[in-house]
């Protein structure tokens, strides 16, 4: 069985490798990246000599996926986990503790956010339980419209929107309430009462287990990895032009014909390509939009004088260009054993291209510039790489899960096409992982459907 698998980021890799362990050899697998190399927006390379990511990070621990494919491919001695330092926030100028005990910024109670945000803000969390909270079932609007009205504009600024721009590139006015926050949508439409006991009611149980974990030396390790385990045929710095169905099977122009497709490839990518087979999946995907960013990684002298945390997220609306910092060398042990010291520095929120446009000296400059401000330590890199990802993060809009379930609904009847990605239900890898890995299970399933036909 032939299979094209269109897109050789984490979303493909994992595809195609599940497909070599679902059908072994039957399986004649072609990866097709347009890039000249694989992984997408995961990216590792040298910084000062020594591995640093310079896209993704970290994944969610609480999530299994992650862990298990390293099991998997005997490569679990690269997980590693953070130091366990609190990040702070830049707001008003000066930094303050991110609070505890809220979901991506939504605070449960006043005590929460006591501090970093002013008294009339607080005292008005603090009166939000008795005030009549009007919900309905099953609705879907953006997060900052369901906060500020509960909670104020504030605590969206300083609480809210840092989260989410490390998560989306986005902001509160940006990402949809449902796909973000599940367990807090689930929990409104069980009755909450208020919007403070639907946050408490959603957050996960307290635990012991990391936050996040990573890959000691990066995720190129995992995208290699799986490279070699797929064994599969990849073509690169080739873009695919269109998409064409024929008779038992389709044809990727211009690589060639199969009797199989897997589309891992971005919301607008794949809308392009389903255009003329499956165009109410097309005009689903159509209407999910991206997000650019740019990072730069600095390596600092060791003996920089950067505070204990694991970084620094920025409020909206403040006078830096930067929106997060993490502090890599402090965030995790392994990089702290180095000879000196790494700081990312984050640019990019949806809808605001200003400070992506900048040239690299340029981000570079604003990068030192805003590091010195939050931590008041003289800022000299030794070294600094740019990264820029146009278009590298997909917006969960409100109706973000009715457009899923589109897409979904219109690939009935093809079911030896299959579509995975960070834009469908959720960005993070370990999300990209298991809609990777339902997409290989229903070509596997395909192929043995057909192959029972045929005895």
């Amino acid at each position: 069985m032939r299979i094209a698998v269109v897109g050789g980021g984490i979303s493909g890799l994992v595809a195609a490798y599940r497909l070599r362990q679902a059908l072994g050899d039957s399986a004649d697998l072609t990866v097709i990246e347009e890039r000249a190399r694989l992984g997408g927006v995961l990216r590792t390379r040298a910084v000062g000599g020594e591995p640093v990511d310079l896209g993704a990070e970290a994944f969610v621990g609480r999530r299994p996926e992650v862990p298990a494919l390293l099991r998997e491919l005997g490569i679990a001695d690269q997980l590693v986990h953070p130091a366990g330092l609190r990040p702070l926030v830049w707001a008003g100028g000066r930094t303050y503790p991110l609070p505890e005990r809220t979901l991506m910024g939504i605070p449960s109670g006043p005590g929460s956010v006591a501090g970093l945000l002013d008294a009339e803000t607080v005292a008005r969390i603090a009166d939000e339980p008795t005030r009549p909270l009007s919900w309905r079932r099953g609705a879907d609007i953006d997060v900052y419209s369901l906060v500020a009205d509960r909670f104020g504009a504030q605590t969206v600024a300083r609480s809210v929107d840092p989260l989410l721009g490390g998560v989306y590139a986005g902001t509160a006015r940006s990402i949809g309430l449902r796909a973000a926050l599940p367990t807090l949508a689930a929990a409104l439409d069980q009755g909450a009462t208020s919007l403070t006991a639907a946050v408490s009611a959603a957050l996960p149980p307290p635990s012991n287990a990391p936050v996040f974990g990573a890959l000691r030396d990066g995720y190129g390790v995992l995208v290699r990895t799986l490279a070699e385990r797929t064994a599969a045929n990849t073509v690169r710095d080739t873009e695919v032009a269109a998409l064409h169905r024929l008779p038992g099977g389709w044809r990727v122009d211009p690589v060639g014909e199969f009797d199989a497709v897997v589309l891992a490839t971005p919301a607008p990518v794949t809308a392009r390509f389903l255009a003329n087979v499956a165009p109410e999946a097309a005009r689903a995907a159509a209407g999910i939009e991206l997000s650019s960013s740019a990072l730069v990684v600095l390596e600092l002298p060791k003996d920089t004088a950067l505070p204990q945390n694991s970084g620094v997220l920025v409020a909206t609306g403040e006078p830096l260009r930067a929106k997060a910092f993490t502090l890599s060398s402090r965030k995790w042990p392994h990089l702290a054993a180095r000879d000196a010291a790494v700081v990312r520095v984050s640019f990019g929120r949806f809808g605001d291209d200003t400070t992506t446009a900048l040239s690299d000296t340029e981000l570079v400059a604003a990068a030192t510039a805003d590091l010195a401000t939050v931590t008041g330590a003289a800022i000299t890199p030794n070294t600094a790489v740019v990264q820029r990802w146009p278009g590298g993060l997909a917006q969960y809009a409100p109706g973000h899960t009715e457009r899923v379930a589109e897409i979904e609904a219109g690939l009935a009847g093809l079911d030896d096409l299959a579509v995975t990605g960070a834009y469908l239900k959720g960005v993070g890898v370990p999300a990209c992982v298991a809609s990777a890995t339902a997409a290989a299970g229903r070509i596997a399933a395909a192929y043995a459907d057909a192959a029972s036909m045929r005895q």
